[in-house]
Order: structure tokens, then C-alpha cells, then sequence
């Protein structure tokens, strides 16, 4: 609020994002999702499009948590994913397919889950002690062992 009341609007999508998901840490979906809309208005109003796959993301797991259909969560994250790797954004694609491999597990699709998470996980050859990147390999040790349970 004071950024804004300051007419600053630069990286103010990025905060947002940042908001929305404590709203999303703290079981809040439905203020999540208004500041989503709000930031993505932003963003249009200032042609800033670099955070649009992390909103879509953002999107996709507030409507999970407010209870939106599995379908429609799931086409939401895939729209995540396409936006990121059509902005050639790693990172972005990295948290997109590591929520839309939560939601496949919930599905039991373990396979599927596992194979577009390390098809993206591949991509990368350095920083694996950040906090997306150790998630990822979290996620995907869980879906070996899910998936050789499962086989058993």
C-alpha cells in the first residue's frame, strides 16, 4: 500500500506474487486470488509479462486450496507451464511442473507426475541447494518411492 500510495509500480507484480503466496502458506485462498487479480492487472497496465507464468501458478494453487475442481486446477498449471517455457523462464517452468506433479500425485498418476518433473529438473546443472530446486528433488525422491512402492 504505501509503495502504491508512492506511485511506485516497478517489480510491484513480483510483491504481490509474494503475498498471494503467504496467503496461500497460511490456508487464506480466497485474499490470494484477489491479489492475483490485483497484480495481474498491474502487470497488464504496465506491459510487465515476466511474472504472467507465476501468476497463472499462483492461480492454479489458490484454486486448489479454495477447492476448485482437479480438472480445472490441472489446466490451469498446464497453462503455467506452456506460459513459462514460452518465456524460455526455468525457474518459473521448475515451480509450475512441481505443482502440477503435487496434483497428479494426489491423483495417483505417480508416473506422470514423476516424468515432467524430471523432464524440467534436467534442465538444470547448477543451484540445486535452492529452495525450488531441493522441493523438486524432494518431490521427485518421494514419486521414486511411491512409484517402486506401487510396483511392488
Amino acid at each position: 500500500d504505501s509503495r502504491r500510495a508512492l506511485g511506485v509500480s516497478w517489480y510491484q507484480a513480483r510483491y504481490l506474487c509474494m503475498l498471494a503466496e503467504l496467503h496461500l502458506q497460511r490456508g487464506e485462498a480466497e485474499a490470494g486470488l484477489q491479489v492475483i487479480a490485483e497484480a495481474r492487472e498491474l502487470a497488464t497496465r504496465n506491459l510487465e509479462h515476466m511474472w504472467d507464468a507465476e501468476f497463472e501458478r499462483l492461480d492454479g494453487e489458490l484454486q486448489w486450496a479454495a477447492g476448485a475442481s482437479a480438472s480445472h486446477v490441472e489446466a490451469q498449471l498446464r497453462k503455467a507451464l506452456a506460459r513459462a517455457r514460452d518465456q524460455s523462464a526455468r525457474s518459473f517452468e521448475l515451480r509450475a511442473a512441481h505443482s502440477l506433479a503435487r496434483l497428479l500425485r494426489e491423483q495417483n498418476r505417480i508416473q506422470e507426475a514423476r516424468e515432467l518433473l524430471e523432464t524440467v529438473y534436467r534442465f538444470f546443472t547448477e543451484g540445486f541447494e535452492t529452495p525450488d530446486l531441493r522441493r523438486a528433488k524432494s518431490l521427485l525422491d518421494e514419486l521414486g518411492s511411491v512409484g517402486l512402492q506401487a510396483a511392488q
